[in-house]
């Protein structure tokens, strides 16, 4: 019995020297590279501090950009994973759009097309976000015209009337006597939510009013980010992302994915039943089954959205011949649903807290708005119009340097790739590899933004914009795999901040948070304690 007990124990000893081998082998990756690495931990490699919630992801992703000021770029371990941190802004540029054929696609989370034959198909894995290679390239091109500056303008009075309805509601409650502080991630999470509803889904929700209505809660439930099961889904992905994929585990809450997707397509056939047209996001699907959506060839990017536009590759212009599945076209819509609500929540909730923290950069836009309100004699708001309200956008632009809503974003590379600055700095990142774009870091550095934390609209002057390096200036992502709803995303913030300011003033209360800090248990830019601000009516002495 001894014997058998000391050789058991003589087994366990030997597997785990050998496991801490081999996790001591995966460590030394770097060493063969001119790549300067973070000291990793046992198994968690630089992933500590986030796993068990100690800082919150931007935080956590800036000290590494740190450790190395001078290096353009960064090594260090996702648990025993290498993954490469570039600081470079140019670098980045090259890698995004030069020598895109390299890092066309995201890391794969959800199923590849070589895994499907094992259960059905997931709808996050079919959205435009996770889709690879060719698939992703037709889809982009598929999508791209639904995104131009004439479709904005077919979208805006849509747009318009939730910004109104949003000043209408807290006109009322100011009336009844009601408090007017209140909770910005949450309320522009409703307001963001409304949107999507008119825009994407096609209906009308008030979700300021009906708080606890279907579509917004089940928007809630779909990727509560801050979820322990989301959570515990994110950690087995990175761990064991072959399984996850093989058991088509989704992101998403199925319940909520479902009601959705059955709303999308029941949606669909009254439309077609009933001949019904309307300038929203289940047109544009509905045109991309018939193949009828088309790009205007008249119709070049501009810049006339705002700084922070992102301009669509020929990637997004090309044409292709491929028939999509239901599933695959409500993926889109369910995208447009997730992204756009944390892009619009997240710049809504920073931009107000700014504008209550310097009343002066507050009462300049207030002018700005005055004077424009003016100039319209009485016509409603458009799109053009708002398009030209330079501190606007010089404020959006600034919030969007300060609080990007993408901390940071990854390339997988496909093919073994020469790293090459041409600065002396030269190695091969194999395939498989991944790199990281931490457009938080780089919008946050002194070398590009100078007093980084301090938010300055000047830096986005006529006179000053000349200057920025535009490699790092990066809030939408950078090249073919840019945000490709962008103009949408600032159109939406400049109008309903334009309502918004228009008939309230912004005050700060005994619950702001000054400054801001972010809660350490979200993957994006959340507010520790949330931001509380007063909205006090305007007598509106100038109108």
């Amino acid at each position: 019995m001894l014997k058998v007990d000391l050789f058991m124990a003589a087994a366990l000893l030997a597997a785990v020297l050998l496991f801490c081998r081999y996790v001591a082998k995966k460590y030394q990756y770097f060493l063969t590279k001119p790549v300067p690495c973070v000291k990793p931990t046992f198994l968690l490699g630089s992933s500590g501090p986030t796993i068990f919630r100690k800082v919150d992801v931007a935080t956590h992703f800036k000290k590494i950009y740190d450790v190395f000021p001078q290096a353009p770029v960064i090594g260090f371990y996702d648990f025993t994973t290498p993954m490469y941190l570039l600081r470079d802004p140019e670098m980045i540029k090259k890698v995004s759009t030069k020598d895109f054929d390299y890092f066309t696609d995201h890391v794969p989370m959800m199923p590849t097309d070589a895994e499907k034959e094992h259960g059905p198909e997931t709808l996050f894995g079919n959205t435009l976000l996770s889709l690879r290679g060719q698939k992703w390239r037709d889809m982009r091109s598929t999508l791209s015209p639904a995104f131009t500056e004439s479709k904005m303008r077919h979208m805006f009075e849509l747009v318009a009337e939730c910004g109104r309805s949003l000043v209408e509601h807290f006109q009322t409650e100011a009336a009844a006597g009601r408090t007017m502080v209140h909770e910005m991630k949450e309320t522009f999470s409703k307001v963001g939510s409304d949107l999507i509803a008119t825009l994407a889904f096609g209906i009308k929700v008030d979700s300021l009013r009906e708080p606890e209505n279907v579509f917004y809660a089940n928007g809630k439930k779909m990727l509560n980010l801050k979820s322990l099961a989301t959570f515990v889904k994110f950690l087995l992905i990175m761990f064991v992302p072959r399984l996850m994929r093989w058991l088509k585990v989704d992101v998403l809450n199925g319940q909520s994915a479902a009601y959705f997707k059955r709303m999308i397509l029941d949606n669909m056939e009254q439309r077609e039943a009933h001949k019904i047209l309307r300038n929203d996001m289940i047109q544009i699907l509905m045109e991309v089954r018939k193949g009828t959506l088309q790009h205007q060839k008249e119709e070049k990017d501009t810049k006339d959205a705002g700084f922070a536009t992102v301009e669509e590759s020929q990637v997004g212009k090309s044409s292709h011949s491929r028939v999509w599945t239901e599933t695959e076209l409500v993926g889109q819509c369910l995208l447009f649903f997730l992204a756009g609500l944390d892009t619009i929540s997240t710049c809504m909730t920073f931009l107000t807290y700014e504008l209550t923290v310097d009343p002066d950069i507050q009462q300049r836009l207030y002018e700005e708005i005055t004077e424009t309100y003016k100039s319209l004699n009485g016509k409603p708001l458009s799109y053009d119009v708002l398009q030209r309200m330079q501190y606007m956008d010089m404020i959006v632009s600034e919030t969007l340097r300060k609080w990007p809503p993408g901390v940071i974003s990854n390339r997988y590379c496909n093919k073994n790739y020469l790293y090459d600055d041409g600065r002396g700095t030269q190695f091969v990142i194999e395939k498989g590899q991944v790199i990281l774009i931490p457009s938080y870091c780089i919008q946050r550095d002194p070398r590009y933004f100078p007093d980084p934390d301090r938010f300055d609209p000047e830096r986005f002057n006529e006179a000053n914009r000349a200057q920025i390096n535009t490699s790092a200036y990066i809030p939408f992502d950078v090249g073919p795999r840019n945000c490709i709803g962008s103009r949408l995303a600032l159109m939406e913030v400049k109008c309903m901040v334009y309502y918004l300011l228009k008939d309230f003033e912004l005050i700060a209360t005994g619950k702001t948070q000054i400054p801001e800090r972010i809660a350490r248990d979200s993957f994006g830019l959340h507010p520790e304690k949330g931001v509380w601000i007063e909205f006090k009516p305007r007598n509106s002495p100038d109108f």
